[in-house]
């Protein structure tokens, strides 16, 4: 029998207990050996009721801890930097949630840190593409089922921002999984960004405009375009409508059961991300564990984490011009080809 992995989360926010849960009720082939959160407290109540798990407050900590020998990142974007040079030197396998790092800068030098590596260590959290609408869709583009895809059209409403949420932040925290998911769906990479900001919600705080609307072009020519809106009050809704030359296929609709009683009905939109993406997330993480066994990675990797934080970038620059900027990207390693 395979021993499973032991897995230290690194950040015991919102995001990493989630993914702690799920090592030690869900996943097959992996259990959470450390939980390291900055907040001691917020460790320990981590590891409660996990046999074996052990609470620590940096990340060296564990990555130097025997009994570790994988490891997932749920901190914050602007911590992963130190933390996946760290574990690459470890030679370990990682699951690093979105994004790679803060900007295309620092995701290059993880590239490049791992192509000095050899081989692909780093599996980047972009769970739409485990989520099975998103794949269904994939399947149909790829196979040229209703003929070539022309268009793009996402939705991400979200019902409404934590404290200190900013503008950029709509781009780098929120539309980067649109950007993932228009380069895994077209297979293709983003080529210019445009961001255009029109009426905005009296709900969005100081500093904030919301929402905007993104648009997106690949290399062969394909428009996407993205409406964002994180104040939307109504609950998380993530939806897109593909237009082919021979039909339109939508995905992320109301899902669930739908009830006619006592004069009303309707049926129930997802409080967050959690609930919408579980199943997906659950097929994310075990990807990622039955890879990790076979030495090899399960989903996105450290190019893809690379290729987003350009597309960031660009929509940065955009939000701020408002005119089309080109996403800037290096030459693809080989490693990756």
């Amino acid at each position: 029998m395979t021993k499973a992995l032991r897995v230290a989360v690194i950040g015991a926010g919102r995001m990493g207990l989630d993914h702690i849960q799920r090592l030690n009720k869900s996943i097959h082939g992996a259990e959470v050996a450390a939980v390291v959160d900055v907040d001691r407290s917020r460790a320990l109540a981590a590891v409660e009721g996990i046999p074996g798990a052990i609470a620590l407050t940096d990340a060296e900590g564990a990555l130097n801890n025997g009994d570790v020998n994988a490891v997932l990142i749920a901190t914050p974007g602007f911590l992963h930097e130190d933390i996946l040079l760290a574990a690459i030197a470890k030679d370990i396998p990682i699951l690093c949630e979105k994004p790679l790092t803060r900007d295309a800068e620092s995701s290059w030098k993880i590239v490049r840190a791992e192509e000095q590596l050899g081989h692909q260590r780093i599996q980047v959290g972009f769970m739409r593409r485990f989520d099975a609408e998103h794949d269904a869709l994939g399947k149909i583009i790829r196979n040229s089922e209703l003929g070539e895809l022309l268009m793009l059209h996402h939705q991400h409403r979200n019902p409404n921002t934590a404290l200190g949420f900013t503008n950029e932040m709509l781009i780098n925290e929120s539309v980067v999984h649109e950007f993932d998911a228009i380069r895994f769906l077209t297979g293709e990479e983003i080529t210019s960004v445009q961001v255009r900001a029109g009426k905005s919600s009296r709900h969005a705080p100081d500093g904030q405009h919301d929402p905007q609307h993104i648009l997106i072009e690949t290399a062969s020519g394909v428009l996407a375009d993205v409406e964002i809106f994180v104040n939307a009050r109504f609950g998380y809704a993530v939806a897109a409508q593909a237009t082919f030359e021979e039909g339109i296929v939508s995905i992320g609709g109301d899902t669930g059961l739908y009830t006619r009683s006592a004069g009303r009905w309707g049926g129930q939109i997802a409080d967050g991300f959690e609930d919408r993406f579980s199943a997906a997330f659950d097929v994310e993480v075990q990807s990622w564990v039955n890879a990790a066994h076979g030495g090899e990675i399960g989903g996105p990797n450290a190019w893809d984490g690379y290729a987003t934080a350009a597309c960031c970038e660009a929509g940065i620059e955009a939000q701020k011009s408002g005119e089309k900027v080109a996403v800037k990207l290096n030459p693809k390693p080989a490693l990756y080809s």
